[in-house]
């Protein structure tokens, strides 16, 4: 329950972009979750190579996110769901997160009607991680289950607890005429910033120590 002297919590989202229509699901997570597991790993071009190139990048680590969600009609004052529908709208904003849309499916199946050889695989929602102002993502749902815990007397989804694995694209996934190409590498200037920042307090603790680093 908040409290006029409690702080204002900003909210964790997920936002899928058509970038040929408007939104095509925001959600924006009732309780923002305890933990959020991070993995980075570093793609090296030396790998295996001459010893010039074992301090090579051949770009910004492969990222990958693990949060659990969860969304309750029933919590007090949570406004969320419907009368009629409990959590399902929810929910179902997360699905289509995996889903191409379905006009550029009839679409396609009108093309091989006619006898188009090659069909493109439809493009799925630009999707964004939005957790906090420093960090908005560009990710790619790669692990989705759902486990629903409650149902009205129509069987619609009142409470449930939603696992995704999210993988971040950078600029080397993307196109240059992509918007997530610029969303990553804005992340990318943020986060050095805030390295040079963090850098800056452990330099001043390491030469309060007397070590000397060269």
């Amino acid at each position: 329950m908040s409290t006029p002297f409690s702080p204002r919590v900003v909210k964790g989202a997920l936002v899928g972009l058509d970038l040929f229509s408007p939104l095509t699901s925001v959600i924006v997570f009732q309780y923002n979750p305890e933990t959020v597991t991070r993995t980075l790993q570093g793609q090296a071009s030396g790998d295996g190579g001459a010893r010039s190139e074992a301090t090579r990048l051949k770009g910004p680590p492969i990222e990958t996110i693990k949060i659990d969600v969860e969304i309750d009609r029933l919590a007090e004052e949570s406004g969320v769901g419907d009368p009629d529908l409990g959590i399902y709208p929810q929910l179902a904003a997360l699905e289509m997160l995996l889903y191409p849309a379905s006009a550029l499916a009839v679409a396609n199946t009108k093309a091989l009607a006619t006898g188009t050889i090659e069909v493109m695989p439809p493009v799925g929602p630009f999707t964004l991680l939005v957790w906090g102002p420093k960090r908005v993502l560009p990710v790619r749902l790669t692990e989705f289950s759902i486990t629903e815990e409650l149902h009205d007397a129509d069987l619609n989804p009142l409470r449930a607890k939603v696992s995704l694995g999210l993988r971040v694209l950078s600029y080397t996934d993307l196109s240059i005429t992509h918007p997530g190409y610029y969303v990553f590498l804005s992340h990318q200037i943020v986060k050095e910033a805030l390295a040079k920042v963090g850098s800056g307090i452990n330099l001043a603790a390491v030469i309060g120590a007397d070590v000397k680093v060269i």
